[in-house]
């Protein structure tokens, strides 16, 4: 017996899928700008043993002749980034959706039970309602990072303008390298996401796009089984 039920609002859906885009852009102009200055990398007594991007990348996409453009893209699309956020992020609260994100005192150690699912060296499946304790963190963990990068982005754009902000993240320069941290933890979280999405197969996929999921059921269970499970995953 298969019944179809709903699993994510479509405001949770528009701003995960608003969010995607935008952020992609974010992090192509914001590397427009960092190339301008590719300041980062591994050196060891004043000789640089790794750099982010060798000198053939910057010559085949014409790179330092697109400072401007990375400006003009970054600038514009941090206020849909921040915008789309906030939404999120007030939606979540009111909506009282943060009870299914935000991680329980349980949560770090059903976390490592997840990853050895994952990796097929555990068969028993974790605990999960909406949201196992793996997601919860990272969910979470995604929303601090995107109020840092506001707030480290504000810090190294006006520096002098927000000078306490700047101060707070210990410099501009300090505020520069969690900002360009924070970028890479983006990638990482993207890279795991979608592979994570992948495993999780097609029918996860439908509910994030569609709202809803087909869950298959056994004849004996009861309505009155259903409407309890309902309850606990509004909870």
């Amino acid at each position: 017996m298969k019944v179809i039920k709903e699993k994510h609002s479509f405001l949770m859906r528009w701003t995960h899928w608003v969010n995607f885009p935008v952020l992609m852009i974010m992090i192509w102009s914001g590397l427009f700008i960092y190339w301008a200055n590719d300041a980062y990398g591994i050196s060891i007594f004043g000789y640089s043993i790794i750099k982010f991007f060798p000198e053939w990348f910057y010559n085949y996409f014409h790179i330092p002749q697109r400072l401007a453009e990375g400006m003009a893209f970054h600038f514009l699309f941090m206020w849909f980034f921040f915008i789309n956020g906030l939404l999120y992020i007030l939606y979540t609260i009111f909506s009282g959706s943060w009870r299914e994100l935000f991680p329980k005192k349980n949560s770090f150690k059903e976390a490592w039970q997840v990853l050895l699912h994952d990796l097929h060296i555990r068969k028993t499946i974790p605990p999960q309602k909406k949201y196992n304790a793996a997601q919860r963190i990272a969910y979470t963990a995604i929303i601090f990072m995107g109020i840092g990068s506001v707030l480290t982005g504000l810090a190294i754009y006006k520096p002098v303008q927000f000078y306490w902000l700047c101060w707070l993240c210990g410099g501009y320069h300090f505020a520069r390298i969690l900002h360009f941290a924070l970028t890479i933890g983006y990638v990482l979280f993207f890279m795991i996401h979608v592979i994570q999405v992948i495993l999780a197969g097609w029918n996860n996929f439908r509910s994030v796009v569609s709202g809803f999921e087909v869950v298959e059921l056994n004849p004996e269970v009861s309505s009155d089984k259903i409407q309890t499970e309902d309850n606990e995953r509004a909870e």
